[in-house]
């Protein structure tokens, strides 16, 4: 019951737009207070162990990502691409056209967090060409970079498709018919929810608003500079990650690199955007970092293992006992790719085996944990903090819709997908 208490506090608070800064490691305490844990040591070693470790490992990617995009922006490149997708796609279309470039980059390789940070200079000249509300960016992004290509389409190289290739014994192409149809319900019906969102805001009159006054001086501005020239950061970074395997910080330092280069004559605004894009990168690792911290916090509590218990024996059928286990757990700890390893370690191998001796399929296993992690986000998920501190805007403006494209449309999926498997179609 405890855990269930501060989990319902965290995202009451984090909704309110209390900062998860602070909120975090005080709804941790009280959780260890009242689970009998030691308040001290369980705030110094856990909270900030779990803190310190995320941070330790993202930072880099998080600050290079950060000056990437603030780069992109400031160089006019990402203008230069908004005007060309919003070419391709209708001026209309702003909405369908950052769904496809997150897309594109988060299949291609590109860390979740990159893709935030890359995309977003970007997203803001297309929605404000399409004069679409600001409110609706977060839930964008999300469904383009945190749903179907994060968990669903077959290939993906997203850590949340290569944790089950270790249990199972599959690959990352592993139940694609299952990932496909999952795949087209999360985008086909995330991108109607936001195109009918977009047209009853507009009704009201409620379309784009400049995120600070600076903003306002693009306004109007055409495209300048070459498409490919602005495009050639991206393939550096996509190409460098994926085609040669290059660790994801050379890739994005390279990136940046290209980006200096190719724009070399405008060398007196570099010093500026790099100083803006690392300030910028801070708050979002630490944001991002307490969420962790208070999942750490929750794993090492005692009754956890009881509502470990619980979900993994919820059902005699392993595809609804897995996919429910790794979906509560993924929402419990903030993280798609921290609750499905905590299900996999209690009983992957147990549903391993039972796909050895039993008609379900492993494959089907493997896309069916890997779906059910990103059916998860919640208030206080460290992917979406991070966003939210990108776009700065606030639980209360956006994340009714993320609400809809990022949980309750892949949840949709996840019933789909087990049914597809229940029947043997993988």
């Amino acid at each position: 019951m405890i855990i269930i208490t501060g989990l319902l506090l965290l995202m009451f608070f984090a909704y309110l737009g209390w900062s998860i800064i602070w909120i975090a490691p005080v709804v941790a305490t009280f959780v260890a207070y009242f689970s009998g844990l030691d308040v001290l040591p369980t705030y110094t070693d856990v909270y900030m162990g779990g803190f310190v470790d995320f941070a330790a490992k993202w930072f880099p990617i998080f600050l290079l990502g950060a000056i990437f995009g603030k780069l992109m922006e400031d160089t006019g490149a990402a203008r230069t691409l908004a005007h060309r997708i919003a070419k391709v796609f209708g001026s209309k279309r702003a909405i369908l056209g950052v769904l496809v470039a997150c897309a594109i980059l988060t299949y291609g390789g590109v860390s979740l967090f990159v893709v935030v940070f890359a995309i977003y200079p970007l997203a803001i000249a297309l929605f404000r060409e399409a004069d679409v509300s600001r409110n609706l960016l977060p839930a964008t992004i999300a469904l383009g970079a945190f749903t179907f290509t994060m968990t669903a389409i077959p290939g993906t190289p997203q850590i949340q498709n290569l944790i089950p290739t270790d249990t199972f014994k599959t690959n990352a192409m592993a139940g694609s018919i299952i990932g496909i149809v999952s795949g087209l319900i999360m985008a086909v019906g995330g991108y109607l929810w936001l195109a009918y969102r977009d047209k009853q805001l507009k009704a009201k009159n409620q379309g784009f608003t400049e995120p600070d006054e600076k903003a306002v001086a693009d306004e109007g501005q055409s495209e300048s500079g070459s498409f490919i020239f602005a495009l050639l950061p991206l393939l550096v970074v996509v190409l460098t990650l994926n085609v040669l395997k290059w660790a994801p910080i050379a890739s994005l330092l390279v990136g940046v690199l290209s980006i200096l280069i190719i724009n070399i004559k405008q060398y007196k605004s570099f010093i500026p955007s790099v100083n803006e894009g690392a300030k910028g990168s801070v708050m979002a690792v630490i944001n991002t970092s307490a969420a962790v911290g208070f999942g750490s916090v929750i794993t090492a509590v005692p009754e956890f293992k009881d509502v470990t218990n619980m979900l993994l024996n919820v059902s005699s059928n392993p595809l609804v006992s897995e996919g429910l286990s790794v979906q509560v757990l993924a929402m419990i700890t903030g993280s798609a790719s921290g609750g499905m390893g905590i299900a996999l370690q209690a009983l992957g191998d147990t549903w391993y085996q039972l796909s050895q001796t039993t008609d379900v399929s492993a494959e089907a296993l493997h896309r069916i944990a890997s779906v059910a992690s990103g059916a998860s986000i919640l208030p206080h998920n460290g992917a979406l903090l991070t966003l939210l501190a990108v776009t700065g805007l606030r639980h209360k403006e956006t994340y009714k819709d993320v609400f809809v494209v990022a949980l309750v449309i892949p949840t949709i999926a996840l019933f789909v997908g087990i049914a597809l498997a229940a029947m043997g179609i993988i």
